[in-house]
């Protein structure tokens, strides 16, 4: 009876997205304080259970210890890219097909990274989201330090707003060759960074004066998107607000179990479906990856619920509401539970 009775009340005290178990009451409350989990995680389409990441949602359904009735229905009707599952297996298929990015490479860059163009005409207005990737060559005694030597920036149609070799502000000790396909003659008429400076904050702002962006008050500025986005502002020597940066590598639903970063290679491997940086790496190609990684975040089926998914709210509920909480049901504590980042489903 005992017995019975304990399993009852430990069925009680399990956490509705992870599905944790705890034997008391205030060990749930107080997992649910650091877990931050919340409508905007990553979910199993079986038994709907909540990953920190899409990582582990891949481990759950397709990793070398999976969940056994999960692994079984993903197997058929589920989609190794957006780990996705549908209500049936031609349903899946007729997805697949079109959920898998083919990888773009049009002829304009392969003539402009063999030098034949020296800069890459205007073709999009970028709309309100721009993606930005840069390549370094180096500098210093042992060429570790590095030089902004080529940038692009391109729209949500994947079309070119600015593309150009940037004039190193110091020596080149390494151009990097074998990664870059960068080589002395295309940096000879580069242009100046000043000047790419100013062209780059030009096409962020959009004519939105810095000081007046805010966050939920963007005005005419652009989002950012890129992967290490960052550093390569700060290669450019530039500011952007960090509330309007959309970086793939600090994503935490796109990155690993342990919270590191994953390379963009891999991401577009596992969640585009096709390979990048197979031989020189271009940066118009980084983009496109980083920008169909941006998409296909913020098209995720949420619940667009600002409160519960702005990174704003914290789940450190005064002392005085224990008791209140306690009494709660685990389905009642998830309601209330807030994401402890920005999900980039909220962006318009």
């Amino acid at each position: 009876m005992d017995i019975r009775r304990e399993s009852a009340e430990t069925l009680r005290n399990k956490c509705s997205a992870c599905f944790r178990q705890y034997n008391k009451m205030e060990h749930l409350v107080e997992h649910m304080k650091v877990s931050y989990h919340s409508v905007h995680e990553p979910k199993c389409g079986t038994c709907r259970k909540h990953c920190r990441s899409f990582e582990s949602l891949r481990e759950h359904l397709i990793g070398p210890l999976p969940k056994v009735e999960c692994a079984r229905v993903f197997s058929v009707r589920g989609c190794s890219i957006c780990l996705n599952i549908f209500d049936s297996q031609a349903a899946a298929r007729y997805h697949r097909s079109a959920c898998q990015y083919s990888r773009a490479a049009p002829i304009l860059m392969f003539l402009f990274s063999c030098g034949l163009v020296s800069q890459m005409p205007k073709s999009s207005t970028g709309g309100r989201t721009v993606a930005m990737a840069c390549k370094m060559v180096g500098g210093g005694s042992d060429g570790s330090v590095d030089l902004c030597a080529r940038v692009c920036l391109i729209g949500e149609d994947e079309t070119v707003i600015f593309q150009t070799y940037v004039k190193p502000t110091a020596p080149v000790t390494n151009y990097r060759y074998e990664v870059t396909g960068i080589r002395p003659e295309y940096l000879r008429d580069a242009i100046p960074l000043k000047l790419v400076q100013r062209r780059i904050q030009d096409i962020l702002c959009n004519g939105e004066p810095l000081w007046k962006i805010r966050p939920r008050s963007y005005g005419r500025a652009r989002i950012l998107v890129g992967h290490g986005v960052e550093q390569d502002l700060e290669r450019l020597g530039l500011e952007y607000p960090t509330f309007m940066i959309r970086d793939t590598a600090k994503y935490p639903p796109l990155m690993k179990t342990s919270k590191l970063s994953n390379t963009l290679k891999y991401l577009a491997q596992a969640y585009l479906g096709y390979d990048v940086h197979t031989g020189i790496q271009d940066p118009y190609e980084d983009c496109v990856a980083a920008m169909r990684l941006y998409i296909r975040m913020r098209t995720q089926a949420h619940l667009r619920d600002y409160a519960s998914g702005s990174g704003e709210v914290q789940n450190n509920y005064p002392a005085w509401r224990q008791r209140e909480l306690e009494r709660m049901s685990p389905e009642e504590l998830l309601a209330l539970s807030a994401s402890d980042y920005y999900c980039w489903c909220l962006d318009p």
